[in-house]
Parts: C-alpha cells; structure tokens; sequence
C-alpha cells in the first residue's frame, strides 16, 4: 500500500477515488507515568523510550487506515495527513491521540 501526505503521484495516474479513510491510536496516562518514572533513559532532552512509544503508535495509526482503504478496494491513500492530540480524563489522567487521515484511491502507472 502506497501512503503519501502528496495529492498527486507523479508517474501515477488516479483511476477510482474510494473515499476517506482514517486510523487512530490512543497511549494511555501510565505510560506517560512510566516514562517519567524511568527518567534516567532521557538524554540530552529527549527520551528514546517515549519517541519509541510515539513512532508505535504512529504506525498503528497507519496501518489501521491502510486496512480500511484494503477493504474499500484501494491500492493508496495520499493526502495523508498525522495529529497528535491529547485528551484529558475526568481523573486527571491524560492520553496521546495519534490520527492517520487520507483519501483511498486506486492507483496505476502511467
């Protein structure tokens, strides 16, 4: 599946637009409380454990949308846009919102 953030693919043509597709991922508070709590794998400012995190659930996010676009018939999605949002729970806790969103097309080479 080919997955581009561009709405057109040079050496492509677009030959079916199946719709918009999306896929998210949600890290939960205690993984932001592991995190904090293993302090000393942060280096020079950042945290290789909470990137690693992030990347995962990037990719989560990915791959459920390209899953939803498979089931639509496409061989692409492009457009493709990511969003980080945090969500506030009612006890304080908070949560990491990952979202993949693009449009699923067909695709075939000129």
């Amino acid at each position: 599946m080919l997955v581009v953030t561009a709405h057109t693919l040079e050496g492509w043509r677009i030959r079916q637009y199946h719709g918009l597709v999306s896929g998210e991922a949600i890290l939960g508070a205690n993984i932001f409380k592991d995190f904090f709590a293993g302090i000393r794998d942060i280096v020079g400012g950042r945290s290789a454990a909470y990137e690693n995190e992030l990347r995962k659930a990037k990719q989560l996010a990915i791959d459920e949308m390209c899953e939803e676009a498979r089931a639509m018939g496409a061989n692409a999605v492009i457009g493709v846009d990511l969003d980080y949002e945090t969500i506030q729970g009612s006890h304080g806790g908070g949560m990491l919102m990952v979202t993949a969103a693009g449009t699923a097309v067909t695709i075939m080479q000129d």
